[in-house]
């Protein structure tokens, strides 16, 4: 048994990320194009057609742009909590009633034999999770958009063989950017997103709580580039004595495209 892991878009303009067992597939977010999503899902040798649901992690655009378009499609139901649902009606457009899910930050369920377990994420959104996948004794979540470190989505991904955690800004130059004050304000908030500093804080956190490979995710195009969040968090997970390549792997996902297919074999 295996779990395949793909982060195909992750960025402040787009996200959507696979997960799949070869029997059930599922994506996570699809805040780009319908036609962009199918190219990337063949990209790794998935059919959209073969997709069993779509997740969606809160309303905020760069996250459902293209869930509407998809679910018409395909037919796919769109799993939300209640509070997503109410915020993202009127971005997605018309769905089948039967294609509407709803659920609940404090109840797992599974798409075919694929455990779905949802948590709440300090966000400025309304009811936003992150969700963490469960086959046999292998477990991928994915920690985004994130405004500060909070033991309740820590716990929830502990244990990860493979985690994407965001890593979005680097705060000096968010600060000297151009963004309007009141947006740089909401993105340093704690209910924003996370830095890379922080990001690296969490990762020797969860170094210390058995997460054993770490994508780091949702870089800001114009405050951050890829080299400076890996060398933030390598270093934070350097200082605490942790030592990449053997208590954990670090990769950064790509704004624009898949980043890899990753193949989690259950060794159980």
């Amino acid at each position: 048994m295996e779990l395949l892991f793909s982060p195909l878009f992750s960025g402040s303009s787009g996200n959507a990320i696979y997960v799949g067992d070869g029997e059930s597939g599922i994506l996570v977010d699809a805040g780009v194009s319908c036609a962009r999503i199918i190219k990337e899902l063949e990209n790794i040798g998935v059919k959209p057609e073969s997709l069993n649901a779509i997740l969606i992690t809160h309303e905020h655009t760069d996250h459902t742009s293209g869930a509407g378009i998809l679910s018409r499609k395909f037919d796919l139901p769109i799993y939300a909590t209640e509070g997503t649902w109410n915020g993202m009606q009127d971005k997605v457009g018309a769905v089948q009633s039967k294609n509407i899910r709803l659920i609940d930050t404090r109840q797992d369920f599974y798409i075919g034999k694929i455990g779905v377990c949802p948590f709440s994420i300090p966000h400025d959104a309304s009811d936003p999770c992150g969700f963490s996948f469960i086959s046999g004794s292998i477990k991928a979540s994915i920690a985004t958009d994130i405004g500060c470190i909070r033991d309740g989505w820590i716990s929830a991904v502990s244990d990860s063989d493979i985690l994407l955690l965001e890593s979005n800004y680097n705060e000096d130059m968010l600060k000297a950017g151009k963004y309007p004050y009141a947006l740089k304000k909401r993105i340093l908030g704690r209910t924003g997103h996370l830095s890379n500093d922080d990001a690296g804080k969490a990762a020797v956190q969860l170094v210390n709580r058995n997460v054993r490979t770490i994508i780091l995710g949702h870089l800001s195009k114009e405050n951050n580039f890829p080299q400076l969040a890996e060398q933030t968090v390598r270093l934070a997970l350097n200082e605490a004595g942790c030592e990449i390549g053997r208590d954990v792997n670090l990769s950064i996902a790509r704004r624009d495209g898949f980043s890899g297919l990753f193949a989690l074999e259950d060794n159980v």
